[in-house]
Parts: structure tokens; sequence; C-alpha cells
């Protein structure tokens, strides 16, 4: 079972890694990047330039909150597909408590006037062109390895979940890996009681 409260550090590694699966997700831009979702919300030639027009002051957390919610959806779209959508894991789905934390610490930080690069331990530069490769590497675990398995619905997690949320995001990023055309959503299955 998850533990109620999580700590700050933790929340920061999972928003770290959900911003920039979210930002390598995006398609719309030029050039496209993952292309799971069909957005262009960070760029400052596509949407970032309109959120920092609209939100002067936030537009940096602003395009990353929006690209993060499209992750969202596109993650609880394919969750829909399972039979029991809410029994599963995902980097973009924790649970009511642990999802409700990551929102709060996320308007946290756009409230605090510090910018992403500066308080996120973000792996990647995300205003620098897209490489496969630097994406590959950032969520990569050195000297380890993710065995799923391919299920209609994802890549399935094999083993129990771990009880460090950080690593278990870290987990689920990894499980990415390869990359393939379409969201492959890696999850962990929680043990029925």
């Amino acid at each position: 079972m998850l533990a109620n409260k999580v700590t700050k550090d933790t929340l920061d590694n999972i928003l770290a890694l959900q911003i920039i699966v979210a930002w390598a997700g995006e398609g719309v831009c030029d050039p496209k990047r993952l292309d799971w979702w069909r957005t262009d919300l960070i760029d400052e030639n596509g949407g970032g330039d309109l959120f920092g027009r609209l939100f002067p002051k936030t537009h940096q957390w602003a395009s990353l909150q929006a690209v993060r919610q499209a992750a969202i959806q596109q993650d609880r779209r394919k969750r829909l597909d399972m039979a029991k959508p809410d029994a599963v894991r995902t980097l973009f789905f924790w649970g009511f408590t642990v999802d409700e934390q990551l929102t709060e610490r996320l308007a946290f930080h756009k409230q605090s006037g510090v910018k992403p690069v500066d308080v996120l331990p973000l792996s990647l530069d995300i205003y620098q062109p897209f490489s496969a490769a630097d994406f590959e590497e950032a969520i990569c675990i050195p000297h380890q390895k993710v065995d799923f398995k391919v299920v209609p619905s994802g890549r399935e997690i094999f083993g129990e979940m771990l009880k460090a949320l950080d690593e278990c995001a870290r987990k689920l990023a990894f499980a990415l890996l390869p990359i393939v055309e379409s969201y492959p959503m890696p999850f962990y299955r929680l043990e029925e009681r």
C-alpha cells in the first residue's frame, strides 16, 4: 500500500520524470518528438509562445503542467481499456492520494517564481532540440533491466511494485524502452488482497 504522505524530494523526482516523458511524447512540434500525444505545448515556436504571452511570470510551469496533463489523459485512455483500470500504477497514475500530492507540489513550484530547471531534478534539458538517444539515456537505469510482458493495454512489469515511489517511477520510465510508435504505458498491477 502506498504511504499517505510522500516526501517533497520523491514528489519532485516523479514530477521530473513525468515532465521529461510528457515533453518527449509531443508530436505536433517541429521537429516532432515521439508523437505519443498530439501537442506542442513547450517549444517557444509553438505552444510555449502562447503560454509566454498568456502567463508571462509562470509560462514555463504552465506549459509543463499542460503537457503533463496531455500525457495523463493519454495514460487514462489506455488504462480505461483495462478490466480494472484503478488496480494498476503507471508513471502518470499513482492513485488519488499520491496524484493529488503531485498536483499540489506542481502548483507550489508554479507559484514559487523559481524556474523548473532550478528546482526539478531534470536529467534532460527539455528546452534543447530533442534527441532520442539523449531521452533514452535520461530514462535509462544503468546496469539494470526491467522485465515486462507486452499485453494489449501496455507493458506489465514483472514483480511487486517497489515501496520507494521515486525508484518505482524510474522503473516505469525505463520500461518505455525500447521506444515504439505509440505510448506503451508501462504499469505495475497491484496485488489483490
